[in-house]
């Protein structure tokens, strides 16, 4: 009796406790006072950063316990209303917000004078740099939500039927809808100077079950206390502040009133570009007096900012008080549209920041994990979701959730997966020749591939014409880690030499190890650097009589080992054995030119056929290491994904060759590093990429022409974009079995001196600025430096060469850079 009266006196405790934290629902509906909905309006309690925000039907929801609230019902260009609530039970609470009214009777803007907001800026600019670093560390509380939309589309495209994929994605009859509908909640921990932590806590997509959003807090976090917003991919340079500290160098102010809002006097700036096509906001900033910090922005980018890919971005941010008089965001929004070759597209993001802490005690290894997703994020049902959710779905929103549900069982089904894999694992003769064939089990999660025929033919004159021949299996064989098992393989016989080649190759995850096999024979290029592609060897071949692209054979075993030693460290370790053997000319066939000859094989005697090298075996083994000083990392449920470090990485290899092991004739010891770092920001002045590399062979007992140190030359027109590319180097010719040194340089302005001309600058061209240098026992003090263009992917240089051993030479370069 005694043990079930107080099991009882326990439970009945627990029901109180539930009833005192009994959660309730306030909603409603902001209008302004013509009827209509003012769309993404802020919801606060007054005196806590605890919040939320209306949907774009301007509906609001907000799960209160029971008791009396004071709400703040705001929106930049409307003034605030507070509404006192006692809560009790779910409840509807209606608001109109009227337009803010900014006074002027306060401003005298004398004839000729300077308008009133410049000093207002210039205040604002001083302050910038301490209201940046005001707070150490912050936590909060966050919820974004992503919704991308097609407004119009072609019914066909490259030949594929958008109807059909529009059908599959949910679209109507009119290839309109909604493409993208996500939101997600995380935990955002923020450190100075400009690192962040953030743990998504719940994911939801419409139209997957299994995805996870694309939403990131962190990426939504603008600041423009910053000089300087970078959004690489939408801007080719990095957009200006309006209170940045030059700011007053680029934009014109105009004063447009005060309001007064909680006692604080509110000034409305308008922000107005000097020149079009420099990459400046367009719209309103809004700046507290006396503090003279930002109360709120309302600013757009168009394609007179020089923006890439979308016509339009609107940002619109909202600042709030919290504890010790610090001001932080409580919402940002971010709206966008374009379009291209007959699509558009519009859409938005909208984060939702509430329960700040400042300057908490936090780790700094905490922020080696930028971001967490965890398995479970993504199983949430409905009902969480309809209690947590800050921001209601709108009708549109809740029909596409509901009917891509079914979609994606249906997507997710082994019946559906076997019909597509039975529409598309068709053979047929024009895919054999021209596109290659794919057969793959999607719900085993198995693919095979063929080259196509026509594009494995190849030329040279080794083997003339010849083919090429490839296929590749690939098998997921672990779905929890996301890895692979590749193998693949090619068949390459020439019909002029009649040499018949083949070989295999096989890359196989081992837990945190990757192990890579290839075997075989081929015919490969003298430099291991492959400077020259097959197809501008066969161009400049066929139709130039020229024939750059220098050959030997080669029968091989290599095995290779890659694994992460910690962080940004990795480490490459393998070893190789080969046969090689030099291989003489064939084929003189060409197009045109039958007049000019081509030459040798052997690039240093161009005239005769005499082999560079006898045949000859060798075995090495070789181990790398690279370091790029950084352990950042995001966290899947597929493990650890390491990202781009901002600092340089440091690459370190040795390689020997050991002599009498196999037969092999080689002796030598080659040591190599390098430091490279792409894209470093130099802020208005564009970005800065550099490489620099450095060897020495401590022996070079025995050693053949393959075995040297080569280098990325180029000899025609185009060549390849790498960070240690040459110009004008030969190809050949300068390889090096001693020591070297060599420094790439490149100077991107992105669009600086051009954008200032009129209609050239609507082509956003970014100006180049290119040296390169070499320098070994063979070739001294050699130097490039190239200047040009870069646009949409081409890369137009003209360089200029020097060395005093040999003549000065300049030349027009260009690269196709697919990104």
């Amino acid at each position: 009796m005694q043990i079930k009266a107080t099991l009882s006196l326990f439970i009945l405790c627990l029901a109180c406790c539930g009833a005192m934290a009994q959660s309730y629902t306030l909603s409603g509906t902001i209008k302004n006072n013509a009827g209509q909905s003012v769309a993404f309006a802020t919801i606060l309690i007054k005196g806590t950063s605890q919040g939320s925000s209306a949907n774009s039907d301007g509906q609001y929801k907000l799960a209160l316990a029971n008791g009396t609230y004071n709400l703040v019902f705001k929106a930049i260009g409307y003034r605030q209303e507070t509404r006192t609530v006692n809560l009790t039970g779910n409840q509807t609470l209606d608001v109109q917000l009227e337009p803010e009214a900014y006074q002027l009777q306060n401003v005298v803007v004398r004839a000729g004078g300077e308008d009133p907001a410049y000093g207002i800026i210039r205040k604002a600019i001083r302050k910038r740099k301490g209201y940046l670093r005001e707070v150490n560390a912050y936590t909060c509380e966050t919820y974004v939500k992503g919704l991308q939309r097609l407004l119009a589309a072609p019914k066909k495209f490259m030949g594929r039927d958008i109807n059909q994929i529009g059908r599959e994605l949910g679209l109507d009859s009119n290839r309109k809808g909604i493409l993208y509908l996500s939101e997600s909640e995380s935990k955002l921990s923020f450190t100075q100077p400009d690192l962040y932590h953030e743990e998504m806590i719940s994911s939801k997509v419409s139209g997957s079950n299994k995805a996870f959003s694309f939403n990131r807090a962190s990426e939504l976090t603008v600041n423009f206390y910053d000089n300087f917003q970078h959004w690489d991919g939408l801007s080719n340079r990095p957009l200006i502040s309006p209170i940045a500290d030059n700011a007053l160098s680029y934009y014109n102010y105009k004063y447009m009133g005060l309001t007064v809002e909680n006692g604080e006097t509110i000034n409305r700036i308008k922000v107005i570009p000097k020149r079009q096509y420099e990459p400046t906001f367009e719209g309103y900033i809004y700046i507290i007096e006396d503090s003279w910090r930002i109360h709120s922005a309302d600013l757009y980018l168009t394609k007179s900012s020089g923006i890439n890919i979308l016509d339009t971005i609107t940002v619109k941010q909202q600042y709030i008080p919290v504890e010790h008089k610090v001001w932080m965001p409580s919402s940002v929004k971010f709206e966008f549209s374009g379009g291209l070759l007959g699509f558009k597209l519009a859409g938005y993001f909208l984060a939702v920041f509430k329960n700040y802490e400042i300057n908490p005690q936090i780790s700094k290894k905490t922020f080696a994990e930028v971001m967490k997703v965890t398995a479970g994020v993504n199983k949430k049902d409905s009902v969480y979701w309809q209690q947590a959710r800050p921001v209601p779905l709108t009708d549109e929103e809740k029909i596409d959730y509901e009917k891509k549900a079914v979609l994606a069982r249906k997507r997710e089904s082994k019946p559906y997966l076997d019909s597509l894999d039975r529409v598309n694992n068709r053979a047929s003769i024009p895919g054999f020749l021209f596109s290659g064939l794919n057969f793959s089990n999607r719900y085993k999660k198995t693919y095979f591939r063929t080259e196509s025929v026509i594009g494995s033919l190849l030329f040279n004159t080794v083997e003339g014409f010849a083919i090429n021949y490839g296929a590749a299996y690939v098998k997921q064989i672990d779905s929890l880690n996301n890895k692979y098992l590749r193998l693949g393989g090619h068949i390459r016989y020439g019909f002029s030499n009649q040499l018949l080649h083949g070989n295999i190759n096989a890359t196989v995850p081992v837990n945190n190890y990757t192990f890579n096999l290839y075997a075989g024979s081929d015919v490969v290029d003298l430099n291991n650097k492959q400077p020259i592609s097959v197809l501008a060897n066969e161009f400049s071949s066929l139709f130039l009589r020229q024939n750059y692209q220098k050959l030997y054979d080669k029968h091989f075993v290599s095995l290779s080992v890659s694994h992460r030693l910690a962080g940004g460290w990795m480490a490459t370790a393998g070893a190789e054995y080969a046969d090689r053997k030099w291989l003489n000319n064939t084929s003189q066939y060409s197009f045109f030119r039958k007049d000019r000859p081509y030459t040798s094989n052997n690039p240093f005697m161009p005239e005769a056929d005499v082999p560079l090298f006898p045949q000859t075996q060798s075995f090495k083994v070789s181990v790398t290491t690279s370091y790029n000083f950084s352990n950042r990392y995001v966290t899947y449920p597929t493990g650890r994904h390491y990202l781009p470090s901002d600092y340089p990485t440091l690459t370190v290899g040795y390689t020997k060759g050991i002599k009498n092991v196999l037969g092999s004739d080689v002796d030598y010891d080659l040591i190599t590093a390098s430091l490279a770092k792409n894209n470093v920001s130099l802020g208005m002045y564009g970005k800065f990429s550099f490489y620099i590399g450095a060897g020495k062979f401590l022996n070079n007992k025995q050693l053949f022409y393959t075995d040297y140190k080569h280098f990325a030359g180029n000899e025609i027109l185009h060549y390849q974009d790498a960070p240690d590319a040459f110009l004008m180097l030969n190809y050949y010719t300068y390889s090096t079995s001693k020591q070297y040194l060599e420094g790439h340089l490149e100077q991107n302005f992105g669009g600086l001196f051009l954008s200032k001309l009129p209609l050239i600058r609507k082509l956003k061209l970014q100006e180049i600025v290119q040296a390169n240098y070499l320098t070994t026992p063979g070739l001294k003090n050699y130097t490039e430096l190239g200047a040009g263009i870069s646009w949409n992917g081409l890369k137009v240089l003209y360089g200029w060469s020097y060395n005093s051993g040999l003549n000065s030479k300049n030349a027009l370069r260009f690269a196709i850079i697919l990104r």
